[in-house]
């Protein structure tokens, strides 16, 4: 086994057996997933333990984490650069185990809130480290076809998080809720100890200098098709973060149905997986372009019928359901594709354009997310009015970048 690949060659080997690379990397992308879903079924337990006054606000122990996980990549995309992926991703898979496990002893929610932001921070060095040894061995359609099986694997945990936060409940304290995340952590930690090398040669690292730093900056932020379907992503994905918010107050409290929550939970982020599969199985064909900016038009038609037939019929549960879940499904043909298009002339500093990627697209979705999470009203209406309107923001965003030419084949088959 090579223990030093060049993200300057053209073909760049697989350091281990492709299934074991998308599943290692699912389970890295997972954390993410993991700190956010499966808490969900929790949120009510800790706001009362808390004695939390106003309901909104237990959904910042979701926003805490997310917000966490933005503004710290842009200093782990440069140092991933300088020394490599393997080291960051070590010392982020620690502090995520420590925060998790602080986590259970938070003795006020202030404190809780703390170090969900922490472990969202730490969080975020998995995801550089992840991103930018994907984008090492993998570029242009060869990367969205990865990134879409990635996804495929990483949405099993949105499926089964719900679900497990739910068991943990059952069997034991609420705490463990927290202490999974740590166990979960440690499992990745002993997989990637053994199993994965570096990615990144010793010629192609990076000095860590400020004026290094701000060169890489500057060519990705200077890039348009980069800072383009960068912001688009950030925009378009406001929406999914509006929805994890606000997901349990809307099955309990506007359908009633919050017992089974975690079903009708994971029906959604089963086709969100099946969507991704299907990516990575098309895209080499039709490209990200084609793909991509033909499904964001169809999210924008789900959600505006979805929106009409809950104003102006009534709330259906079924009706809403049925649609929010294709809406839902276009995530998984946009996020690989928009990922791929925005970092495929990066390479040269793939770990500080993952990093910039990756705070700004985290921050703008987790801002839009919040504020539109708590417009919550009692009614779907407020979320599915924000759906269409960051759907028409993010595709007018795409039609600048693309300078008015949608659905062709741009540079590299793309």
């Amino acid at each position: 086994m090579n223990t030093q690949l060049s993200c300057k060659e053209k073909s760049p080997i697989m350091p281990i057996p492709r299934w074991e690379f998308v599943a290692m990397m699912a389970a890295i992308f997972g954390l993410q997933a993991m700190g956010i879903d499966v808490m969900l079924p929790a949120l009510e337990i800790v706001g009362d333990h808390y004695a939390i006054k106003n309901a909104n606000d237990q959904q910042l122990v979701i926003f805490a984490f997310v917000f966490g996980f933005g503004f710290p990549q842009l200093l782990f995309g440069p140092i991933s650069d300088r020394f490599g992926r393997k080291i960051l991703l070590q010392l982020s898979l620690v502090g995520y185990f420590i925060t998790a496990f602080a986590c259970m002893f938070a003795p006020s929610f202030g404190s809780l809130l703390a170090l969900r932001f922490a472990q969202g921070i730490c969080c975020a060095g998995t995801r550089v480290s992840a991103g930018a040894i994907i984008r090492d061995l993998t570029k242009g359609r060869a990367m969205a076809s990865i990134l879409s099986l990635v996804y495929t694997v990483f949405m099993i945990v949105p499926i089964l998080a719900p679900a497990i936060g739910t068991a943990v409940m059952v069997v034991m304290d609420w705490r463990w809720v927290f202490g999974c995340l740590g166990v979960f952590s440690a499992v990745i930690f002993i997989w990637i100890q053994f199993r994965l090398p570096s990615t990144l040669a010793e010629e192609d690292k990076r000095p860590f200098s400020l004026g290094h730093v701000m060169e890489a900056y500057k060519m990705v932020a200077s890039h348009r098709v980069t800072a383009g379907y960068m912001i688009a992503s950030g925009i378009i994905f406001g929406c999914l973060f509006a929805f994890i918010g606000a997901s349990e107050q809307v099955f309990d409290e506007v359908f009633g149905r919050g017992e089974k929550f975690y079903l009708y939970f994971a029906g959604i982020a089963g086709l969100l997986a099946v969507m991704n599969l299907l990516n990575s199985r098309v895209v080499g064909r039709f490209g990200m372009r084609r793909i991509s900016h033909m499904v964001i038009l169809i999210f924008i038609a789900l959600s505006l019928a979805n929106l009409l037939y809950m104003q102006f019929v009534g709330q259906n549960f079924w009706v809403f359901y049925i649609l929010f879940m294709l809406t839902f499904g276009c995530f998984g043909m946009m996020g690989a594709n928009f990922s791929s298009l925005a970092l495929e002339h990066m390479g040269e500093v793939a770990g500080t354009a993952n990093a910039v990627y990756g705070f700004v697209t985290i921050s703008l979705s987790s801002s839009l997310g919040y504020l539109v999470a708590r417009t919550f009203d009692g009614t779907v209406r407020p979320l599915l009015i924000a759906y269409v309107l960051l759907g028409l923001s993010s595709l007018i965003v795409i039609f600048v970048t693309e300078r008015g030419k949608l659905f062709e084949v741009g540079e590299g088959k793309s």
